[in-house]
C-alpha cells in the first residue's frame, strides 16, 4: 500500500522564504499570517490528508462509485472523510469570513489543495468543484441566491459542480442543445443533456447545486445565446429548506480508468426550474451603417470563464500532487530495494547488494520527478501570490501586469504541468520495476488517475492552442512582453558583480531558455499571420518552452534563496545544498530541451498538413 507525507518543510519554504508572505502585512488576508500560524495550517492539513484521506485511496479505486437504482453510491468511508474535511474547515482556509471562511491567504488554501490531491484525488474533486461553484455565485449571482445557497456549499452541506459538455460538443460551445426558457417568474425551465459531469451525483450530500450553461430561447445562436443557470438537485425554498426534486435525473456514471472515487454522471435535465446568473445581453442595435453594433452578452459567460480559469489551475496542481505523492513511493523504495553494485564501487559492504539508488539512471528519474515537483509547486504558488498581492498593492500598471500573467500562463501550466505530472508519474512506476504494475503498491493507480488530468478542462492540445491563438496575442503581446521583462529584469540583478559569479549556474541557462522562447515568440509572430497553421503545428511545443523557462525562473529565485541561507549560516545545510544540486539538475537537464523545442516549433506545418484526410 502507497504512503504519503505531506511535504510541509517544501511548502514552507516556498511560503515563508520565496514569497515572504510574512511580510505582506498590508495585504487583505495576510495581516495575520506569522509563520507560527503557517506552520498550525501545514501541520493540520497534513494530519487530516495522512491520516484520513490517504488510507482510503486505494479503496475507492478498488470499490469505485456504483450506479444503483437511479442512486449513486461513494466508496465506503468518503462520506465521513468528506464530513471531517469540512468539519475542520479546510475547504475554505482562503474563503471570506463573510462566507464562512478563515480568510487567509489564496496561496495557504492552495497548500491544502495540493495536500488533498496527492492523498486522494478522487475525493479532492468533490471539494474542488464544490468550491469553484460557490466562488463564482459568490461573484455574480444575485444576493437573495448568494445567502440561500453559498453558506451551505462552503459548510459541506451541498456541493457544486460545472455542467459543460454533451455528448455531441465539448471544446465548442456554440454547438450546445441545452435550452433555457424563461417562465413568467423569471426563472428558466432547462432542457437537455450534460455528460462527463464530475460530482454529477452522489449520497455524501442532501444537494447538489449545478451551474448550467445552456441557450437561451429567444436570444440569437452562437455564444450570445449562451448563459449560465444555477439549477439545484433539489429545490430551494426560500427559508434554506429543500422542496422536491428538481427534474435532475442522473442517467448513469462512467465506467473510467481512473479516478474511480470521483462520480462522473451523464446528467438529463427535463424542464428543471433554474436561475439566471448574470444579467441578460442587451438587445441587438443596428447602427446606421446597417450592421449590429457591439454589445454585451451579460456576466453568465465570464463567471462560467471564471470557474473554468480557476479549475484549469486546480488541475494544473494535480499533475504536481501525483508527481510529489509518486515521488515519495518511489525514493523509499529505490532506497530499499537491492540489485547489483554500484558502478563506482561497493557502497553497503553489509549487504549482499546495494540499494537501486545508487545507480545513476534511478537518480536522474528521482531528481527529474523532484525538480518537477519544487519547481512547479513554486510556479503555481507565486502565480497565485502574485495576482493576490497585485491587485491590492499598486497602481493600474501593476495590477494589469498581475491580471496579464495569470491570463497568459493559466493554459501553459495546465497543459505543461499536467504533461510533464504524467511522464513523473510513469517514472515513479518505472522505478519499482515489475512492482510498479502491480495493484499491491498503488503505482499503477497513480498513472491510471493521472492520465485524466490531461484531458478534462480543455485537452492540452486546446490549451496549445488557446495559448498561441488568443492568449499570446493581447494587445499586440504585451502579456508575453511583461513575462519576458520579469525574467530579463531579475537574470540582469543576479549578474552583477557581487552575485555573478555564484548564479552563473542558474542565470545563463535561464538565459539562454528565454533567448529560444522570445526567438519561436518572433518566428510565429512572423509566420502565423501569414498561414495560422503554423501557429496551431508549433503551439504544443511552445507551451512546452514557456512552461520549461517559467519554470526554470522559479528554480533560480529558489537558488537565490538556498545561496543566501547558506551564507547566513543555517542548521540545515542539507536541505539547502539538496535545493542547490536540484536547482542545477534542473538547468542541466532540463533547460537544454528549449533548443530542440524550438527547432521542433519552427520546422512548420508543411509536413503536418501536406498528407490528405484519407490518408490516415
Amino acid at each position: 500500500m502507497p504512503t504519503y507525507n505531506a511535504p510541509v518543510r517544501e511548502l514552507r519554504f516556498v511560503l515563508n522564504e520565496l514569497l515572504a508572505i510574512t511580510e505582506c502585512t498590508e495585504i487583505p488576508g495576510y495581516g495575520d499570517v506569522s509563520a507560527d500560524l503557517v506552520d498550525a495550517v501545514l501541520d493540520g492539513g497534513a494530519k487530516i490528508t495522512e491520516e484520513i484521506w490517504a488510507p482510503l485511496n486505494q479503496v475507492g479505486d478498488e470499490e469505485g462509485c456504483r450506479f444503483e437504482n437511479g442512486k449513486v453510491r461513494t466508496p465506503a468511508g468518503f462520506r465521513e472523510a468528506f464530513e471531517a474535511f469540512y468539519d475542520g474547515g479546510w475547504n475554505a482556509i482562503s474563503t471570506s469570513p463573510q462566507w464562512g471562511g478563515q480568510g487567509l491567504p489564496g496561496v495557504l488554501g492552495l497548500a491544502i489543495s495540493e495536500m488533498g490531491m496527492s492523498s486522494n484525488l478522487s475525493l479532492s474533486t468533490y471539494v474542488g468543484l464544490s468550491g469553484g461553484a460557490a466562488s463564482v455565485l459568490i461573484s455574480i449571482a444575485p444576493e437573495h441566491l448568494k445567502q440561500l445557497y453559498v453558506p451551505k456549499m462552503m459548510s459541506g452541506e451541498w456541493t457544486g459542480t460545472m455542467n459543460l459538455t454533451e455528448p455531441h460538443c465539448g471544446t465548442d460551445l456554440k454547438l450546445m442543445r441545452t435550452k433555457a426558457v424563461e417562465q413568467d417568474d423569471g426563472t428558466y425551465a432547462i432542457t437537455g443533456t450534460k455528460i462527463f459531469i464530475t460530482g454529477g451525483d452522489h449520497d455524501m450530500t442532501e444537494n447538489i447545486v449545478h451551474l448550467v450553461l445552456a441557450k437561451v430561447e429567444g436570444e440569437g445562436e452562437g455564444l450570445r445565446g449562451v448563459s449560465l443557470f444555477l439549477v439545484p438537485k433539489v429545490a430551494v425554498n426560500d427559508d434554506g429548506t429543500l422542496g422536491q426534486g428538481n427534474n435532475v435525473v442522473c442517467g448513469s456514471i462512467e465506467h473510467k480508468m481512473g479516478i474511480k472515487g470521483s462520480a462522473t454522471a451523464v446528467l438529463h435535465y427535463e424542464g428543471a426550474i433554474g436561475h439566471r446568473l448574470g444579467k441578460k445581453p442587451e438587445p441587438e442595435v443596428i447602427g446606421e451603417d446597417g450592421k449590429p453594433k457591439k454589445r454585451s452578452s451579460g456576466a453568465g459567460m465570464a463567471g462560467m470563464f471564471q470557474m473554468m480559469n480557476g479549475a484549469r489551475i486546480g488541475v494544473a496542481y494535480q499533475g504536481v500532487a501525483l508527481s510529489e505523492v509518486a515521488y515519495q513511493n518511489a525514493a523509499a523504495y529505490t532506497r530499499e530495494r537491492t540489485a547489483g553494485r554500484a558502478l563506482s564501487g561497493v557502497k553497503y559492504p553489509d549487504q549482499p547488494a546495494d540499494p537501486i539508488v545508487v545507480h545513476p539512471d534511478v537518480r536522474r528519474m528521482l531528481l527529474q520527478m523532484r525538480a518537477f515537483n519544487e519547481g512547479a509547486r513554486a510556479l503555481l504558488m507565486w502565480l497565485t501570490h502574485e495576482s493576490t498581492v497585485g491587485r491590492f498593492d499598486g497602481d493600474d500598471e501593476r495590477k494589469q501586469q498581475v491580471s496579464d500573467l495569470f491570463n497568459l500562463l493559466t493554459p501553459v501550466v495546465k497543459a505543461h504541468f499536467t504533461d510533464v505530472g504524467f511522464e513523473c508519474v510513469n517514472m515513479a512506476m518505472q522505478c519499482f520495476g515489475g512492482h510498479g504494475y502491480v495493484r499491491e503498491h498503488g503505482m499503477e493507480q497513480f498513472v491510471r488517475d493521472a492520465r485524466i488530468s490531461q484531458l478534462y478542462e480543455g485537452a492540452n492540445g486546446v490549451q496549445a492552442l488557446d495559448l498561441v491563438g488568443r492568449r499570446m496575442g493581447v494587445d499586440n503581446g504585451r502579456p508575453a512582453r511583461g513575462l519576458f521583462a520579469l525574467i530579463t529584469e531579475f537574470i540582469t540583478a543576479q549578474s552583477s558583480d557581487e552575485t555573478g559569479e555564484e548564479m552563473e549556474p542558474f542565470i545563463k541557462p535561464l538565459q539562454s531558455g528565454l533567448n529560444d522562447l522570445m526567438g519561436t515568440t518572433m518566428w510565429l509572430a512572423q509566420n502565423a499571420i501569414q498561414n495560422h497553421e503554423e501557429a496551431g503545428a508549433a503551439s504544443v511545443d511552445f507551451l512546452r518552452m514557456m512552461g520549461t523557462v517559467a519554470i526554470g525562473f522559479m528554480w533560480a529565485r529558489m537558488a537565490r534563496v538556498a545561496l543566501d541561507q547558506l551564507a547566513a549560516g543555517t542548521d540545515e545545510e542539507d536541505f539547502y545544498r539538496m535545493k542547490l544540486n536540484t536547482a542545477r539538475y534542473y538547468m542541466g537537464r532540463v533547460m537544454p530541451d528549449t533548443a530542440s523545442l524550438k527547432r521542433r516549433a519552427e520546422a512548420g506545418a508543411e509536413v503536418l498538413m501536406m498528407p490528405g484526410d484519407e490518408a490516415f
